[in-house]
C-alpha cells in the first residue's frame, strides 16, 4: 500500500497509509533508519475504537476513510466513519518543524442516539534500527509514558484526553515465540499493564470518554525521538508545556510561511494544478534530509531488488529534485545537496549507484565484473547530472565562493574522470548502466549528460582561471557531441538508439529499443538545437510509438517495458516523468501560445493521476489509473514542478 501522507522536518519523516496508520518512521535521517517498516518486515501502528463491547481497528472495511494533506501545509488529515458502531474519528497529523515530535490530534464523535463510553486504542510496533533484537519497552512512571529504546535511539509515546494523560497500557512481544502482538490485548477493551518487555516488543495504550449523543472529545497523541531516555523526557516536557495543539498550529503556520517565502504567480493555472504544485514542493522538502541527501521515496511497501526500497539518494534523481527546489526559490536545500555530493564522491571522481542519507554507500545490484572483466558498477549519468545541476544552480545564484570551494574536491575530479572514461574509437563515454539501472552499455541519455557536464566543467574552469582544463573539457565535449550525432542516430528508426556496446572484437552492437530517455536526454542537456531535424524526427517517433493509446495518454519508458507491467494491460505502464518530459519538449518548442495547449493537457493528465492528497506515483496502470510501484516518487513531483515553471515562463515570454 503506497503512502497517503508523508510529513517530516528534514530529520524525522512519518508515512501514513490509506487507513491512517503509521507505516514509516525515519529518524535521525530522512530515509535512514526506518524504525517501523525496515528490512526486517513491514509493521504498523494501529488505531482501534472499542464501544458497546466490541473493538474495530481502522484497517477494517467497516470504516469509510478519506485521508490526505492540507493544500498549503505539511499537515495530514483523516476522516474515518464507521456507521456499524456509530463512531466518527478525525485526525490532524504533523511532524513539528523544529523538534523531532510526531503529533496527532484525534477527535472522537459519538454518532449514536445514546450516551456511550468510547475507547481509543493506539498501538506501536517498532523495529528500532530495522532490527528485531535487543529492543526494550517499558512504562516510565516518572513521566507516565511508554518508552521504546535500543542503543542511541529512543522513542517516548504519550497521549492525553481532557488534559489527563493515558493510564491504560500494555507492553509485550510480537512476531516471536508465537506472539502476534500486544495489540491483541485490546480485544476485550481492557489492557493488562505489563510494565516492561525486551526483545521484539510492541506496546498499546488507551484513552476513554463517555460521550452524549453527537458529542465529541479531543485526544492528543505524540511520539518524541531522541538519543537517550533523559532527552525524550525533556522533549515530552516541552510538548506538555507548549501543548500539542499549539505545536500543530505553529507547524501549520511554518509551512504556510515556507510556501509563501518566494513570490510566484500561479493564477493562470487551474486550481487543481496550483494545489498539486504546492503539494509537490512540500513533498520534495519532506524527502530532503537536513544533511543534504534527498531520497527517491519514503514508501517502503514497494520492496525493490533483494527486498530493498527507494529510500536512498540516487544522485540523478536528487539532482533533478534539488534543481526543482532551487528553481522554486529554496536554495538552501540545493546548497546542502551539493555539499552532500561533494562528500560522497569517490576518489576516482565518479559517483556510485546510490547512497544512504547518512553518507554511507547504499545497496546495489550492479556487479564489479562483466564477463570476467573488472568494470565500474556505475551509472555515469549520475556523476554528470550533478555537475550539470551545479552549473544551473550557479547561474541562478552566482555564488562564486561556493563554486570555488567545490572545484578541487568535486568538480575537477568528476570532470577528469569523465574525460578519461571515454571510448577512444567513438569519442563516446565508456559503457556503464543506463538511467533505468538495467542496460549495460553506452546509452544516448548518458552520452548527452556527459557532454553537458563537460561543457559545464569547462565553464567552471574558465571562470576560475583554469584555462587549460577549460579547453580540454570543451574539446572532449564537442567531440562527444559529434559522436552522438554520427554514431547514435539511426535514420531507419527515425530516432537515437537506446545504447551501443563494444563486443570482444571491438565492434559496436546496437540496442535499437525505442526509449523516451534517448530523446529527452538530448533536450534536457542541450546537445542539439530544438529545431534540429534529428530532434524533430525523434519527437515524432516518440509520439507515435511510445505514447499510450488506451484510456491513458501518458508516455511509457521504452518499448516492451516489463517493470510492473500488469497482465490485464495491452501496453507498458505510463510514467509521470516520461510524460512530463514530453510536455517540457513541447513547451521548449512552442513559438506561439496555441502550441501550449498540449503540454497543459499533459500537466492536467498528471494532476488527474494524483491522489486527493496530492501524491504522484512512479507509474500507473494504463487503464485503471492504479498507482504502481512506489508512491510518492519524489522525482515525479520534481518534474511536475519543473514543467509548471517552464510552462509559466513560456506563457510570459509569448505574451509579450
Amino acid at each position: 500500500m503506497a503512502r497517503a501522507v508523508t510529513i517530516g522536518n528534514g530529520s524525522m519523516l512519518v508515512g501514513l497509509d490509506y487507513r491512517g496508520q503509521v507505516r514509516d518512521l525515519y529518524y535521525p535521517h530522512v530515509g535512514e533508519s526506518n524504525h517501523i517498516s525496515g528490512a526486517s518486515g513491514n509493521f504498523v501502528h494501529r488505531i482501534g475504537v472499542f464501544v458497546d463491547g466490541s473493538l474495530s481497528w481502522l484497517d477494517s472495511e467497516d470504516w469509510q476513510i478519506s485521508i490526505g494533506a492540507d493544500d498549503a501545509t505539511a499537515i495530514g488529515s483523516l476522516l474515518a466513519i464507521n456507521t456499524k458502531i456509530g463512531v466518527e474519528l478525525r485526525s490532524r497529523d504533523a511532524v513539528h518543524n523544529e523538534q523531532n515530535v510526531f503529533l496527532r490530534n484525534f477527535t472522537l464523535v459519538n454518532l449514536s442516539a445514546e450516551s456511550r463510553e468510547i475507547k481509543l486504542f493506539l498501538s506501536q510496533q517498532f523495529r528500532i534500527s530495522e532490527s528485531r533484537r535487543g529492543d526494550t519497552a517499558f512504562y516510565d512512571p516518572r513521566v507516565k509514558a511508554i518508552i521504546h529504546y535500543k542503543g542511541n535511539t529512543t522513542f517516548l509515546v504519550n497521549a492525553s484526553i481532557e488534559d489527563k494523560q493515558f493510564t491504560e497500557y500494555n507492553i509485550g512481544l510480537f512476531g516471536i515465540e508465537g506472539k502476534e502482538g500486544t495489540y491483541m490485548d485490546a480485544i476485550d477493551g481492557v489492557l493488562e499493564k505489563n510494565p516492561i518487555e525486551h526483545g521484539s516488543v510492541d506496546s498499546v495504550i488507551a484513552v476513554s470518554a463517555t460521550l452524549a449523543p453527537d458529542a465529541s472529545v479531543e485526544v492528543f497523541y505524540w511520539i518524541v525521538c531522541a538519543s537517550t531516555v533523559p532527552a525524550v523526557h525533556a522533549l515530552d516536557e516541552y510538548v506538555l508545556e507548549e501543548t500539542p495543539e499549539r505545536l500543530i498550529a505553529s507547524t501549520e503556520a511554518y509551512w504556510r510561511a515556507w510556501l509563501e517565502k518566494e513570490p510566484r504567480d500561479l493564477s493562470i493555472l487551474p486550481e487543481s494544478l496550483r494545489t498539486l504544485y504546492n503539494r509537490s514542493l512540500i513533498t520534495m522538502r519532506v524527502h530532503s534530509d537536513n544533511d543534504g541527501g534527498i531520497i527517491a521515496s519514503s514508501d517502503t511497501d514497494m520492496l525493490h531488488h533483494g527486498r530493498d526500497t527507494y529510500s536512498y539518494v540516487w544522485p540523478r534523481d536528487a539532482a533533478v529534485i534539488a534543481t526543482a527546489l532551487d528553481v522554486s526559490g529554496y536554495h538552501d536545500a540545493a546548497h546542502r545537496f551539493f555539499m552532500f555530493i561533494s562528500r560522497v564522491i569517490e576518489p576516482g571522481g565518479y559517483l556510485m549507484h546510490k547512497y544512504r542519507t547518512d553518507g554511507v554507500l547504499g545497496s546495489s545490484w550492479h556487479p564489479w565484473m562483466q564477463h570476467g572483466v573488472p568494470r565500474l558498477p556505475i551509472q555515469e549519468d549520475e556523476t554528470a547530472a550533478t555537475i550539470v545541476a551545479l552549473w544551473q544552480y550557479y547561474e541562478r545564484g552566482r555564488d562564486l565562493e561556493f563554486i570555488e570551494s567545490l572545484y578541487n574536491p568535486y568538480i575537477e575530479p568528476a570532470a577528469r574522470f569523465m574525460c578519461e572514461y571515454i571510448e577512444p574509437t567513438t569519442g563516446l563515454p565508456q559503457a556503464s548502466y543506463d538511467l533505468w539501472e538495467e542496460k549495460y552499455g553506452t546509452s544516448t541519455y548518458t552520452s548527452a549528460s556527459v557532454y553537458a557536464a563537460l561543457m559545464a566543467a569547462s565553464r567552471f574552469a574558465m571562470m576560475l582561471g583554469k584555462d587549460d582544463d577549460a579547453r580540454t573539457y570543451q574539446a572532449i565535449a564537442q567531440r562527444m557531441q559529434s559522436a552522438i550525432a554520427s554514431v547514435l542516430f539511426d535514420e531507419s528508426l527515425g530516432m537515437f538508439v537506446k545504447s551501443v556496446l563494444h563486443d570482444e572484437e571491438g565492434n559496436l552492437t546496437y540496442d535499437r529499443t525505442l526509449d523516451t530517455s534517448s530523446f529527452y536526454g538530448l533536450i534536457a542537456f542541450d546537445v542539439f538545437d530544438i529545431d534540429d531535424p534529428k530532434i524533430t524526427t525523434s519527437a515524432k517517433t516518440v509520439q507515435n510509438k511510445l505514447q499510450v493509446h488506451a484510456s491513458s495518454k501518458g508516455y511509457i519508458r521504452y518499448e516492451n517495458d516489463a517493470y510492473y507491467r500488469m497482465r490485464d494491460a495491452d501496453t507498458p505502464n505510463p510514467w509521470v516523468i516520461t510524460t512530463l518530459w514530453m510536455a517540457q519538449y513541447q513547451i521548449k518548442k512552442a513559438t506561439k501560445l496555441t502550441q501550449l495547449k498540449e503540454p497543459l493537457e499533459l500537466l492536467e493528465w498528471t494532476c488527474s493521476h494524483a491522489t486527493t492528497g496530492g501524491v504522484l506515483a512512479e507509474q500507473m496502470h494504463p487503464n485503471t489509473r492504479e498507482h504502481l510501484s512506489t508512491a510518492p516518487l519524489t522525482w515525479s513531483h520534481a518534474e511536475y514542478v519543473l514543467t509548471v515553471d517552464a510552462y509559466l515562463k513560456k506563457v510570459k515570454e509569448l505574451s509579450k
